[in-house]
């Protein structure tokens, strides 16, 4: 049995385990979990991951959860060039240090935004106030500022001179707000060059391959039937989440 890799695209972080594993040239089946319509929450996708999120991955009789702990999985098992996560333990270190700092920063502001301005009016039906949505864009905007400040500062990478699962994330991660129609690197010159360059070592048909569900969110929320009892029970979830 080969590596097979549970994933719905238009989640960020199943964009990062996608993008890392063909860059990579790692084979696998993709195993599509369609989360708009509940297929996280079926018997056999419940084999794979008890706790129903995506990714997730197959590994023969091995299954494996959460995306960073699947990039740096596949990053050791099929040995891909040291620059992605470095066997140097300072330069590892810088990665892991990115990794853990943007899970509740970067990535939850960013879904953030996208919740205010795109899902939650949806499947609501109202629009989240102004002055909620202008306090998440000061948010993000403040993220963005120490990501810059901390994580950047003068480097062409995050780590050292070519790209890492570091910047790999971040990018995807930032990409977010886009889907809803907000560029929260607008205005930063330093930081649009950053994500040109990430962009172009990952590879730009790859790149927009992996983005192309994420840019058509206008047309996929369109579809959604948000009367019914499961979106309904979403919609007061990600209330409760995104404050």
């Amino acid at each position: 049995m080969g590596l097979e890799l549970y994933l719905d695209l238009h989640s960020q972080p199943c964009r990062a385990v996608y993008i890392f594993a063909k860059k990579n040239n790692i084979a696998f089946e993709f195993k599509s979990v369609d989360l708009s319509a509940g297929q996280q929450f079926s018997k056999e996708f419940g084999k794979v991951n008890a706790l129903r999120q995506v990714p997730a991955i197959k590994d023969g009789d091995f299954t494996l959860a959460e995306s960073l702990a699947i990039l740096k999985y596949l990053a050791r098992k099929y040995q891909t060039p040291d620059h992605w996560y470095p066997a140097d333990l300072q330069k590892r270190a810088r990665v892991d240090e990115y990794l853990a700092w943007q899970h509740m920063t970067i990535r939850y502001q960013g879904t953030r935004i996208f919740m205010f301005k795109s899902l939650l009016p949806a499947l609501t039906g109202q629009p989240i106030s102004k002055d909620r949505v202008d306090e998440a864009q000061e948010d993000m905007q403040s993220v963005v500022q120490s990501f810059e400040n901390k994580f950047l500062q003068d480097g062409r990478y995050i780590v050292g001179e070519q790209v890492s699962l570091a910047d790999l994330v971040a990018l995807v991660e930032l990409m977010q707000p886009v889907g809803a129609g907000l560029d929260p690197l607008e205005g930063r010159p330093k930081l649009i060059e950053w994500r040109e360059r990430v962009k172009s070592a990952i590879g730009k048909e790859l790149f927009d391959e992996a983005h192309e569900k994420m840019m058509k969110n206008v047309e996929l929320l369109s579809a959604l039937d948000c009367n019914s009892p499961a979106m309904q029970q979403l919609a007061k979830k990600l209330q409760r989440t995104y404050k």
